[in-house]
């Protein structure tokens, strides 16, 4: 019986854990590494003019500033949409709920291309809000409706499970504290998502970061005004530059990894005070 209650299905961890860091090498350390590895054909004089352009330096704040502001929107939003999928009965719910997955499924060139068809001057919303003043389409504007576009399916996907675990029971027993909903929500319902919350949020801007396709049929690709970091990479190979291009890639992956960590530190904080909170 011993014998058999320490099989497992899985292979053991010396074996397991070769055939993780074997994979996790081919399929993201090599590829980094040949890019960093690229990059150093570059001086260091080489490597800061290219990062430190007028054209980088604004394709960086463009990217990275839409990418934050669409994962914030996302948070928001995304917590709403998570909660009335789980809590509410209403017609069409499978419908909105498969709706939601749209993005995934979705052709990003072809998300981009009905995003500004939409939302450019005659389209069927631009044309209502171009005379308040509101340009959506080929402006950083519409960066981040795309941007929010595409990240909404992550926020909601990894909230619902979370919802689903909280017991209606609590919110009762807080209504009949006296607490009210905003308090309910605040001090009950938010420390229980937020975990969750922070994940979404982080898988949101990670894929915005990196969005290419459904961005550059909507910004204009105006270089200082509506120009992302990825189509500056490629317009950079497209001239043959590619020592330029992966100095550029290089630039995006540390920005991007300290914007990882630090999300991931906030996660660990909050895992490590809820588990001082449970002790005591």
């Amino acid at each position: 019986m011993s014998v058999a209650a320490a099989r497992h299905v899985l292979p053991g961890f010396r074996l397991g854990m070769g055939y993780t860091i074997l994979y996790l090498s081919l399929i993201v350390l090599l590829p980094l590494a040949a890019m960093v590895f690229k990059s150093t054909e570059l001086t260091a004089a080489q490597f800061w003019a290219i990062a430190s352009g007028e054209r980088a330096l604004a394709s960086l704040r463009i990217t990275f500033g839409a990418s934050l502001l669409a994962a914030m929107i996302n948070a928001v939003f995304g917590v709403l949409t998570a909660w009335v999928l789980v809590r509410y009965p209403f017609p069409g719910k499978r419908f909105v709920d498969a709706l939601v997955d749209l993005p995934f499924a979705l052709p990003t060139a072809v998300a981009g291309i009905t995003l500004a068809t939409l939302y450019a001057g005659n389209g069927w919303i631009g044309r209502y809000l171009e005379p308040l003043g509101v340009k959506v389409a080929f402006t950083p504007l519409g960066i981040v409706v795309a941007l929010t576009f595409i990240g909404l399916p992550f926020v909601v996907r990894t909230l619902q499970p979370v919802i689903e675990d909280i017991e209606p029971e609590l919110e009762e027993a807080a209504a009949t504290l006296g607490a009210t909903r905003w308090q309910t929500f605040a001090r009950v319902l938010f420390p229980a998502m937020l975990p969750a919350l922070l994940t979404g949020f982080t898988l949101a801007l990670s894929r915005a970061i990196g969005e290419y396709g459904s961005v550059i049929f909507i910004a204009g690709n105006m270089p200082l005004i509506s120009e992302i970091t990825p189509l500056l990479i490629v317009s950079k190979l497209e001239q043959y530059d590619v020592a330029g291009a992966t100095a550029l890639a290089v630039v995006m992956l540390v920005i991007s990894f300290v914007l990882l960590l630090a999300v991931n530190g906030l996660q660990w904080r909050l895992a490590n005070s809820r588990r001082a909170g449970a002790r005591a």
